[in-house]
């Protein structure tokens, strides 16, 4: 087999795997309804991210050393 031959061979293997997508269109826009979504929603801290942040200052103030490792890794 070519490569052709085994790329069509998988293509008709896919197509008859999974069956069409009954609609292709959506019916509305979604794009209105996250704008809407972000407006509803406040970005909210817990306690945990808290104390994942007040975790991070310490070991920074702690082992200072460790800042421009960060750094290099990013």
């Amino acid at each position: 087999m070519s490569g052709d031959d085994e790329l069509d061979f998988i293509r008709k293997q896919v197509k008859a795997g999974l069956p069409p997508w009954p609609e292709p269109d959506l019916k509305t826009d979604l794009w209105p309804r996250m704008l809407r979504r972000l407006e509803d929603a406040p970005v909210r801290f817990g306690w945990f991210e808290g104390l994942l942040a007040a975790a991070i200052v310490v070991v920074f103030a702690a082992f200072p050393e460790l800042i421009p490792v960060l750094f290099y890794h990013l």
